[in-house]
């Protein structure tokens, strides 16, 4: 493969790394405080959305830095998936900046599903809304009461009843459920109790305002609550939907969610690069700029080795991350599940442990919001979990690699 980016691609890196400098760097200590000043606390019917988000998002939109992510030249910029991944590296410096350009999670796995699987009055009613960033979605899967490490466990219901699904069940950790914006849920459940294991469980896209639908909390990572968005416990109980909010068809959800999480994996590892190239920069500025014992902090000990083993492993990181994309434009996601479980591992590995000795470096200033270090931080440890987590993309790899003697064999 040829790891130099495509003419499109740098364009769009330069266009996006001058308005990052000219428009949204020098102010982002003034958005992170009106973030703070805003919505304090748990609260999550009070957060607002800061004036200054929805005033990049217009500037970003007329400036043709919208919706960068999907691979389409009449609805988007038509990049492929290793020409985004330089960009979603320069949002991850910033992780709040994706939003400004129509690119943050869920969303961006939602709008891919809509786009790949939706009915055209799907797409009407809810991808354009969407890809205007005039709402928010949710993906509603992850549930409390069952390990959904094994998605397969997950045991929410969705019923037939005339023209209409009737959905029950109890659902958390849906990030973004509590953004001023958010209109839309994806719901995954069983809607065949006796099926394949592959086949039992489809998704059903739900209004938020939808009757039945309670969100009950909001849950904090580690003390933080992360809004406006925030991640939220929500409760379906005999939820009506018509039958036409079906995505793809009874029993597809597993086929959905892995057109769904290819791409979107790669979003999430660039971004952590992206943020573990930050901490190093900052790290390295700390450490030349502190004296301790009669140097510079960034000279002491092992300190220099760190800087060296940070740069060895977000190089490889970022390498591992480009070949996976390459092979998803290639071959397609399901040929490339090894290499995208790998990098699901390496990157926010890399970046929690580069975030981690950068914390150490700043000492007690890590630890605070004058940083984003401890920002940083939360997401590299969130995102261990996010798309599943290590255990599970671990033992993906190694079943490929096993499976590869076997064939060998025979």
């Amino acid at each position: 493969m040829d790891f130099e980016p495509s003419a499109k691609c740098q364009k769009f890196e330069t266009r996006l790394l001058d308005f990052m400098q000219v428009e949204v760097i020098p102010h982002e200590d003034a958005y992170r405080a009106q973030v703070r000043s805003l919505n304090a606390g748990a609260d999550w019917t009070t957060w607002q959305v800061p004036p200054m988000m929805e005033a990049w998002k217009s500037k970003a939109r007329d400036a043709g830095l919208w919706n960068l992510f999907l691979p389409d030249e009449t609805l988007a910029a038509g990049l492929t998936t290793q020409e985004y991944a330089p960009l979603a590296e320069i949002m991850g410096r910033h992780p709040f900046s994706a939003e400004i350009f129509n690119c943050s999670a869920p969303d961006t796995g939602n709008m891919e599903v809509l786009w790949h699987f939706g009915s055209d009055a799907q797409k009407e009613k809810w991808l354009t809304p969407l890809l205007a960033g005039e709402i928010r979605s949710v993906f509603c899967m992850t549930e409390p009461a069952v390990a959904s490490s094994d998605a397969r466990n997950i045991a929410a219901s969705i019923k037939e009843d005339g023209d209409e699904l009737v959905l029950n069940g109890r659902k958390w950790w849906s990030t973004g459920i509590g953004h001023p914006n958010a209109k839309l849920a994806i719901f995954m459940g069983i809607s065949d109790d006796d099926g394949e294991p592959h086949a039992r469980h489809s998704m059903v896209l739900v209004p938020l305002d939808t009757p039945g639908v309670t969100i009950e909390r909001m849950l904090p990572t580690m003390g933080e609550y992360d809004p406006p968005a925030g991640h939220g416990e929500v409760n379906f109980d005999n939820v009506r939907v018509p039958r036409e909010n079906l995505i793809l068809g009874l029993g597809k959800g597993f086929t959905i969610a892995q057109g769904r999480l290819g791409p979107g994996r790669i979003h999430h590892c660039m971004r952590a690069i992206g943020a573990a190239e930050r901490a190093l920069e900052l790290m390295i500025t700390r450490g030349g700029t502190r004296q301790a014992f009669g140097k510079p902090i960034i000279a002491l000990d092992g300190n220099r080795g760190d800087v060296a083993d940070a740069r060895m492993a977000i190089d490889q990181a970022r390498l591992l991350t480009l070949y996976a994309a390459w092979k998803i434009d290639t071959v397609g996601a399901k040929s490339a599940m090894a290499e995208i479980s790998a990098i699901k591992v390496v990157a926010p590995n890399v970046l929690q442990d580069v975030v981690d000795k950068a914390m150490q470096i700043h000492g007690g200033l890590g630890l605070t919001h004058d940083t984003p270090l401890s920002e940083l931080w939360l997401m590299a440890r969130a995102l261990r979990y996010a798309d599943g987590p290590d255990e599970v993309h671990r033992a993906m790899v190694a079943r490929q690699e096993l499976g590869k003697y076997r064939r060998d064999r025979k």
